[in-house]
């Protein structure tokens, strides 16, 4: 498997949200991101797909709801995130390719 298709198993989609957008004001980008992912691979991908330089990487994973579907119980899965702060300078824009 080559190293870009290792990065795009490590980096899922961008996350557009409320709270990502605020995000992006402080220079940091939100990514749902593999669950077994680590800070490091999440940096190195980002920096090998993107071009940019990463400052830091915090990451959370949010448990799945359990949901009804047609009466019957199920659960959404686990998603993990990942803020990445970027260097000054650095930008990447996600809402491009919507």
């Amino acid at each position: 498997m080559s190293a870009k298709a290792q990065h795009y198993d490590v980096i899922r989609k961008p996350v557009i949200t409320e709270k990502a957008t605020m995000a992006s004001e402080a220079n940091a980008v939100v990514f749902e991101v593999a669950i077994d992912s680590s800070k490091p691979q999440i940096k190195e991908a980002v920096e090998a797909l993107f071009g940019v330089k990463v400052k830091a990487v915090n990451t959370s994973i949010t448990k799945g709801k359990t949901k009804r579907f047609r009466g019957i119980p199920g659960r959404r899965k686990d998603v993990k995130k990942a803020y990445v702060t970027l260097e000054e300078g650095n930008a990447i824009d996600v809402s491009t390719g919507l």
